[in-house]
């Protein structure tokens, strides 16, 4: 049946008859000047045909007269005579003044394609665009991009080149700006028959170039975003053999080997029904590759004959130092290595572990250094091995991928497979990864690129005997000609020369390590005042240093505390408070907070920190410490900090900050909720949004810090109970599938720190955080479970806010379970108590769960009257992201009575606010119910389109249950439209998933099984 060759398919030629004439040179005088008219004209045919003069349309006139013109232009400047007009617009039966209506047709389209052009031709001065020769007609002297068809060709062969040079971002990128040319159907609306073949040609060619696309797709590892558009593809073209081959092995990459033999064998039915043949051999093989599972699948099918071009080179490398100094012989030693790089592993490590030693510094210098032996980048890191939460090798190869060009989507969750996708992204590139500042060789292991040509560097505390075939090096100390030229190069050499001795004090007081040369140098290079040997002098008091520098810690402590003791008061408070502070960073509106201070004042305050090296810029806005000087900085803060309390009012101050902005957060996209009145009171102001995307994209770039301030806060019993009402207004980092994991580990601890202390009423508080968790993560009885014990524990401590929540979520859970009458009794008490809190929102929000128990206990007009009831509360409180829930449940009830347009437009709306508020569990719910939708309108392929989105979208979210669901509905879909095989596999995947769970929808799936297996 239809295939495609290799590369990108050129459009199919037009028969043309011998006796068409060679195009004739144009009348008009070389270099002759175009009238502004004919220049700015552009035509398109890839969809209706139309004209534009700049970007005023043109009018083209009746449909015969719209054929004609578009005979002329896909004849590309050739003469077409009367005849062949005429037989283009009539074929064999024309009508009796069919020339004269050329004749009239021919005139008209001259007159608005060129108006005023005869009195410039007979001045001599331009030509015509429709000209009349040899008794016919042609289109000429047209710009190169006039005619959006010839634009296509040529971006189709710019696609082929890059294609062929192995740029398959560029050649993709290239066939979308193609494709996105048409525009409906080809010559829509133009009647006859010539227009007829030509819609022919350019619909298969389009079609050629999107399986091109989709084939390029795939070799870029986008298996799970093509799946959905091949089901949908398949649907509308199911004999087309080369889509169902290209299915097939989208299915098998994604994981789903049942599904892709099950298209085969659907394929291979219809073509038997429908024309009694068999599947062409490239299918058949493709099928026998599967059931071997061929490891040459997992590759591109066809590779390039020359090593591809990599579509995302990452230059990741830090700065390296302008004034590096010293390690010739260990430059040497790994410069040699990596040049000749064969898969080796290298570690860089400090001997004892001692920080401040210099291990990124040379490892950035190296790398530098080496970057031309690794031409397709150098990936860098830093695990934050010294700190209590060092970075999870998952999040890092997460990062990785994203930085060597791997969609979001494509990523998988575990850390297995983004390990193994990671090594096989890296195969055949020479890619450099320097990882920095790791804990031990099992944080390492999955980061290493594993394949000839590829390198990476480690620094560690640690030195790692048990890291296979790692090449070690234990860093020292600079020697003191090493430590005296660095101390030189920053300082100038004016002033050291004549202190020599003195200098030789300070880089031996120093220790010869080189962070603390660096801050002693820089220091004096920035008071000009100062001499050498004030600064010797200095460090000699031991007043201002530790006592004698030893091996580990108390060596960095000695070096922390020359630019510690040389700090202003006020320098010095803001250092010790900032290292209190968890968190891998801190924005400086937190650290104003921190401060007590003005946003400008903390600013100069953090800069000047960073001018000592005792504090990093981040990035715009945002500040960090080195791991170890954070660890000083919390010494300095627990020695000097008078009054000892202060410690606790700063991290009082950064709670409440974070509190107070998450409860903006939650107000602005939640207006009139009343779950902001009931949190507890905070002294420090947090930030205001001016918009809803501004609020979400604080929260979302805060998540980390934020859910750090939590954990930290919830040692202390004075500020457990607001850290328990800001993991609660921040709810949507658990919805949306953001730091999901980290928001339930922090709520597990939240709920066992107000246990052990005791306080009932805010383990009711942290126990909803927990509900919300299990229930979006669909672990339902869990939920269930805890939502009793807060209901409990919220009504001992008098605490009305949880009891609704808490009745709302059981009634929600029931509806799952299939306990109607416990859930209405729930959703009713919910009601009664949210307006009893004068809660309009958490009314509207149990209505509209009960319109959902009403609707599955066969009252549909009573839901639907319900549903709109909540929508109506919503909408009158400005409440766009809640309203968006209340819609969703508009829809399922109209959908069930028989409202199905109304239906679609309700949950396309819901649709459009989930995924603009990154709601990815109600956006993934929301394709799943428009995809039930289609289903009642008999929209199979439609159908079987939005669900394979849905289940993309709820990937790693949602739980189980809800994927049960989608791949039921899916079934159902994919059952519409013939792929009987498939739809089969989807039935036992779910029939599978709800036996584990014991849900009673197994029954259910198990019918829809027995007809297909009796069959």
């Amino acid at each position: 049946m239809d295939g495609v060759p290799d590369g990108v398919p050129r459009v199919p030629e037009q028969r043309r008859p011998d006796s068409t004439p060679t195009p004739s040179e144009p009348s008009t005088t070389p270099g002759a000047e175009r009238p502004a008219e004919s220049a700015a004209l552009r035509f398109s045919v890839l969809g209706p045909v139309r004209a534009w003069r700049g970007d005023e349309p043109v009018t083209t006139g009746s449909p015969q007269q719209r054929a004609l013109l578009a005979a002329l232009l896909l004849r590309e400047g050739r003469t077409a005579t009367a005849a062949e007009l005429i037989d283009a617009l009539w074929a064999e039966e024309p009508p009796s003044q069919a020339l004269a209506a050329v004749r009239t047709y021919a005139s008209r389209l001259r007159k608005v394609l060129d108006p005023g052009g005869e009195a410039r031709r007979s001045g001599g001065t331009a030509s015509a665009v429709l000209v009349s020769e040899s008794g016919g007609y042609a289109v000429r002297d047209l710009a190169e991009d006039a005619l959006d068809l010839t634009v296509a060709q040529d971006l189709a062969t710019e696609a082929e080149k890059a294609r062929s040079a192995g740029d398959l971002c560029h050649a993709r990128e290239t066939l979308r700006r193609a494709l996105a040319l048409w525009d409906g159907e080809t010559l829509a609306g133009v009647p006859g028959p010539y227009a007829e073949t030509q819609r022919v040609r350019l619909e298969e060619w389009r079609l050629q170039l999107v399986e091109s696309r989709l084939d390029m797709d795939l070799e870029q590892g986008c298996h799970a975003e093509a799946v959905s558009e091949l089901t949908a593809l398949t649907a509308a073209h199911p004999l087309r053999e080369r889509l169902r081959e290209l299915l097939m092995l989208a299915l098998y990459r994604s994981g789903r080997q049942a599904e892709a033999l099950a298209v085969y064998a659907d394929t291979r039915r219809l073509l038997a029904e429908e024309l009694g043949v068999d599947p062409r051999p490239g299918l058949s093989e493709l099928q026998q590759r599967i059931l071997q599972a061929d490891p040459g699948l997992a590759e591109p099918s066809s590779p390039a004959p020359e090593p591809a071009a990599v579509p995302v080179r990452p230059a990741q490398l830090p700065a390296t130092v302008p004034d590096f100094t010293g390690r010739s012989g260990f430059v040497r030693e790994l410069g040699d290595i990596l040049a000749s790089a064969d898969g080796r592993v290298m570690a860089v490590s400090a001997l004892a572990g001692i920080g401040g030693v210099g291990k990124t510094t040379l490892a950035v210098h190296v790398a530098h250094q080496a970057r031309a032996a690794f031409p397709d980048g150098q990936l860098y890191v830093d695990l934050q091995g010294a700190g209590a939460r060092a970075a999870e090798p998952e999040t890092v190869l997460g990062s990785f991928l994203r930085a060597l060009g791997t969609a979001d989507s494509a990523i998988p969750d575990s850390l297995e497979e983004r390990a193994a996708l990671y090594r096989s992204v890296l195969a055949g590139r020479r890619v450099l990864v320097l990882l920095d500042n790791a804990r031990d060789a099992a944080q390492v292991r999955p980061l290493l690129p594993g394949t000839d040509g590829c390198a990476a560097l480690v620094t560690s505390r640690v030195r790692m005997l048990d890291l296979a075939g790692a090449h070690l090096i234990d860093l020292d100390v600079m020697s003191p000609d090493e430590a005296l030229a660095l101390f030189t190069k920053i300082v100038g050499e004016e002033r050291v020369a004549s202190e020599r001795k003195a200098a030789l004090d300070v880089v031996a007081a120093c220790g010869f390590l080189p962070l603390a040369i660096r801050i002693a140098a820089s220091r004096l290079a920035a008071r000009r005042t100062w001499t050498v040997s004030v600064l010797a002098a200095k460090l000699a008091d031991e007043r201002r240093r530790l006592d004698e520098l030893q091996a580990g810690d108390l060596a960095v402590k000695a070096t922390f505390e020359l630019g510690y003791g040389q700090l202003e008061p006020a320098q010095a408070r803001a250092f010790r408070l900032l290292g209190l502070a968890d968190g891998p960073d801190i924005s400086l509106a937190a650290a104003a907070a921190v401060l007590d201070l003005p946003v400008e004042d903390t600013e100069d305050l953090l800069e000047s920190l960073v001018d000592t090296s005792l504090l990093e810029s981040a990035a715009p806005g945002r500040y960090r410490f080195h791991d170890l000087v954070r660890l000083y900085a919390r010494a300095c803060a627990e020695r000097d900090e008078l009054p000892p309390s202060e410690r606790g009012s700063a991290l009082s101050r950064l709670l409440d900050f974070y509190l107070a902005s998450a409860a903006g957060v939650y107000a602005i996209e939640r207006p009139g909720d009343r779950l902001v009145d009931h949190l507890e009171p905070t002294s420090y102001p947090g930030l205001r949004f001016d918009n809803r995307h501004a609020a979400q994209d604080w929260l979302y770039a805060e998540a980390i810090c934020l859910l750090a301030c939590v954990r930290q806060a919830a040692g202390r019993p004075e500020t457990l109970p607001r850290a328990i009402d800001m993991l609660w207004a921040a709810h949507d980092l658990s919805e949306s599938g953001a730091n999901s994991k980290e928001y339930e580990a922090t709520a597990q601890a939240l709920v066992g720190a107000a246990r052990s202390h005791g306080l009932g009423r805010a383990e009711a508080r942290a126990l909803m955080t927990l509900v919300n968790v299990h229930h979006v993560s669909g672990r339902f009885e869990r939920a269930e479970e805890e939502a009793e014990r807060a209901i409990r524990l919220a009504q001992e401590s008098d605490d009305l806010l949880p009891v609704c929540w808490a009745r709302n979520a059981r009634g929600i859970i029931a509806l799952y379970q299939n306990r109607h009458a416990d859930g209405e009794e729930h959703l009713s008490r919910a009601i009664e108590h949210f307006r009893a809190l004068g809660d309009r929102p958490g009314v509207a929000a149990a209505l509209c769960n009960l319109s959902r128990i009403h609707l599955a206990t066969g009252r549909t007009q009573s839901a639907v009257a319900l549903a709109r009831e909540g929508i109506d509360i919503y909408d009158a409180m400005g409440n766009s992201l809640r309203g968006a829930n209340a819609r969703y449940a508009l829809g399922l009830a109209l959908t069930q009575s028989g409202e199905l347009h109304s239906a679609a437009e309700r949950l396309q709306e819901a649709l459009e606010v989930f995924r603009d508020s990154r709601q990815r569990l109600w956006e993934g719910m929301s394709l799943f119910r428009l995809a039930e939708v289609d289903l009642a309108a008999r929209r199979a392929a439609r159908a079987a389109a939005n669900a394979e989105m849905a289940l993309t979208v709820l990937r790693g979210i949602g739980g189980e249950w809800r994927r049960g669901n989608v791949l039921t509905v899916l079934g159902r879909a994919l059952s519409g439209i013939g792929q009987t095989g498939r739809a089969q596999v989807c039935w036992q995947e779910a029939a599978g998933i709800y036996d584990e769970l014991g849900s009673p929808e197994a029954a259910e799936v198990r019918a829809l099984l027995s007809p297909v297996q009796a069959a």
